[in-house]
């Protein structure tokens, strides 16, 4: 047996790996029940090698490079043969040992001074604004949607997403919002549009603000929102609503009291913020090493008890806390669907390696969501305990107040 098959024969229990190696070998191992039969082939040896002591990133870095490659399937159903048997494979002795060295190291890994957090976010965010719109919807969210159903429409997921968040906020006309990262500005043409609001919103990304420039001058609401390149640290002022939607994750754990102290300063004494952000039902951990150097340096997933552990350090309410567990899932399946239609384009404008790079994020944090311990939490938090309505009546009431104003948005069909 190889020194890979030793590794394989401890974990694969569902489903079936063929592996084909270089020489001509080849071993087969699982029961073929309870998962897919997927058949890689190792075109050197050195990839047996890397992926007995380093499976996770080694297996990403070999298909981007076309050493491994999967005959008669698709990325997707190697990572789900690799989902479904996720328990055993941590149990071998070296990758305990290697996780071990990784949780020695997450506090560097995570350090984001504000020079550095810029940097991180650019390495993911400042491709070509026309890759995402490639595959993202016409809204270019590029977060957690907002499910009512599974088979909801996209682009019909993402304005719930935001109409939600907008009624959680309870926003009158011309209060003032302050956005942490605003993405391709799509919550913050929502904000000024459909809810009245002047939003002040920041960014670490060029390409990113540029775009929300066009977004809402093509609104209509470019007199209401006012966009910064500024690190989170670096906003000033005092605000009646503070919202960040997919910021957190980016933070680093070393930053956890920077981020809600910030958050507390700017909503002031009598205002308060919605917080969207993907955590972990599991306890505190580390970032996969493939995310972790080739999609989101810098960037960590908490646990609920270190979030919650911040808050109370910075002495803020948790006022309420929603916990969206399958939503994600069905966000990112409908995005890897997306970039499957489009792939040719994406090679074209961004070559293979980039493109096979890509699918495998997509379909390794889309089976995070399914069958690993990622979700996405929601928390509204004030320094007052009445800053918000104490029931939860109002949210539901404002939902369809909202969604009956969405007419006037850039993207509505």
């Amino acid at each position: 047996m190889s020194i890979l098959g030793h590794l394989l024969s401890r974990f694969i229990r569902n489903g079936r790996l063929t592996v084909l190696h270089h020489d001509g070998g080849k071993e087969s191992f699982g029961s073929g029940e309870n998962g897919p039969d997927v058949t890689v082939k190792l075109h050197d040896a050195r990839v047996q090698r890397d992926l007995f002591f380093n499976p996770e990133l080694a297996a990403a870095e070999a298909y981007m490079d076309g050493r491994l490659t999967i005959e008669g399937g698709k990325v997707l159903d190697l990572l789900m043969l690799f989902s479904v048997n996720r328990t055993g494979l941590g149990s071998h002795p070296v990758q305990q040992a290697l996780r071990k060295v990784w949780r020695a190291l997450k506090r560097r890994h995570q350090s984001n001074k504000v020079g550095q957090a810029a940097a991180n976010v650019s390495s993911h965010y400042d491709h070509p604004r026309a890759f995402y719109e490639l595959w993202l919807d016409e809204t270019m969210s590029y977060s957690c949607a907002y499910f009512s159903r599974p088979d909801m429409p996209l682009k019909d997921a993402q304005v719930a997403k935001m109409r939600h968040i907008a009624a959680k906020l309870g926003i009158e006309p011309g209060m003032t919002v302050a956005e942490i990262g605003s993405g391709w500005g799509g919550l913050a043409t929502y904000l000024a549009a459909v809810c009245g609001a002047k939003v002040t919103a920041i960014n670490v990304s060029p390409d990113q603000l540029a775009a929300s420039k066009d977004r809402v001058n093509k609104a209509g609401v470019a007199d209401r929102v006012t966009f910064f390149e500024k690190d989170y640290r670096e906003l000033t002022g005092t605000f009646d609503r503070v919202v960040s939607v997919g910021m957190m994750e980016h933070v680093g754990v070393n930053h956890f009291d920077d981020y809600f102290s910030t958050v507390k300063r700017l909503c002031g004494s009598d205002g308060y913020a919605m917080i969207h952000a993907i955590g972990r039902m599991s306890p505190p951990g580390t970032t996969a090493p493939f995310i972790r150097k080739y999609i989101f340096p810098g960037g960590y997933v908490p646990a609920l008890s270190e979030v919650f552990a911040s808050t109370e350090r910075c002495g803020l309410w948790v006022d309420d806390c929603e916990v969206l567990r399958l939503h994600y899932y069905w966000t990112i399946k409908a995005w890897r669907e997306n970039f499957e239609g489009v792939r040719g384009e994406v090679v074209a404008m961004q070559g293979e390696r980039f493109a096979r790079m890509w699918e495998f994020y997509l379909a390794a944090v889309e089976l995070g969501f399914l069958h690993g311990s990622n979700m996405v939490y929601q928390l509204l938090l004030s320094e007052k305990r009445d800053a918000v309505p104490v029931t939860r009546d109002f949210i539901t009431a404002r939902e369809a107040e909202l969604k009956g104003r969405e007419d006037v948005l850039p993207w509505a069909s």
